[in-house]
């Protein structure tokens, strides 16, 4: 076949893109040719096409990551505002809606515990809750727009660690937190159920109910704290095969070129 003719086949097989690569890669059809079905290239040829078809994608890529990063925040940042209103609305609430025995006396440790827990409960979710309502309303206003560089105007990056503060303190801590108000609140709430008044603390039939419930509660936490490391060592090992195989796929190509390169 004429090198005429097969150079003009492989370009109209190719369209414009094929003929853009072409001309960044000069004297590719002095290789040995190579059949590929009915159309005769080199191997040259076929690796640069491989090699440009991925750096004319990675402009793409890289803000499709961007706007995945995007979407990310925006999610957590929802979840976040979702379940620190929630639950710091339920401790106000256990706070404000307890009634305490005025005949019975507390133990001042018991108290001191609730009232501390509460606090810091509340304190930590309005934080979360804080940082979710600032940031929020610009992250939804770039990804409302219908448009490719848009997501740089997003302030998603800048606010990378407020973000997974808040998601942090919501999730992970927010929650432990909450479910040692539920083991305080059991105590304060049946500890004064029969017992006599004169006996601080003095076993009952509320102390057993408040000691079963602090049983129960005990094994959830554990459960709750190894989901938690569970879920985030597995993020975290997926994140690294993913990155990881795309090395492997640039050191593939970069392999391929350099036996072009040599022959």
């Amino acid at each position: 076949m004429h090198p005429g003719v097969a150079s003009v086949s492989a370009a109209s097989s190719r369209g414009v893109v094929g003929e853009d690569k072409q001309q960044l890669s000069p004297g590719a059809g002095s290789d040995s040719p190579v059949r590929d079905g009915s159309v005769t290239t080199t191997y040259r040829d076929f690796v640069t096409s491989t090699y440009l078809d991925l750096m004319s994608a990675n402009q793409h890529s890289v803000y499709a990551l961007n706007w995945r990063r995007l979407y990310l925040s925006r999610a957590k940042l929802k979840a976040s505002s979702r379940t620190s209103a929630l639950l710091s609305g339920f401790a106000m609430v256990a706070m404000v809606e307890v009634q305490l025995d005025n005949d019975y006396d507390y133990p001042s440790g018991l108290l001191m515990a609730f009232s501390v827990c509460t606090t810091v409960l509340v304190a930590v979710h309005l934080f979360a809750l804080m940082v979710s309502t600032c940031i929020l309303p610009h992250i939804e206003a770039v990804s409302n727009i219908h448009n490719l560089n848009s997501v740089c105007e997003s302030p998603h990056e800048r606010m990378h660690r407020y973000i997974e503060l808040a998601w942090g303190f919501s999730t992970a801590l927010g929650i432990l937190l909450f479910l040692a108000e539920v083991v305080l609140l059991c105590w304060v709430k049946f500890l004064p159920l029969g017992a006599p008044s004169s006996t601080a603390g003095g076993p009952g039939v509320g102390w057993s109910v408040a000691l079963v419930s602090t049983v129960i509660m005990v094994p959830v936490g554990f459960v709750f704290v190894a989901f938690a490391l569970h879920f985030y060592r597995s993020l975290v090992g997926h994140k690294t095969d993913r990155h990881r195989q795309e090395i492997d796929e640039l050191n593939q190509i970069k392999y391929q070129l350099d036996g072009a390169d040599a022959v």
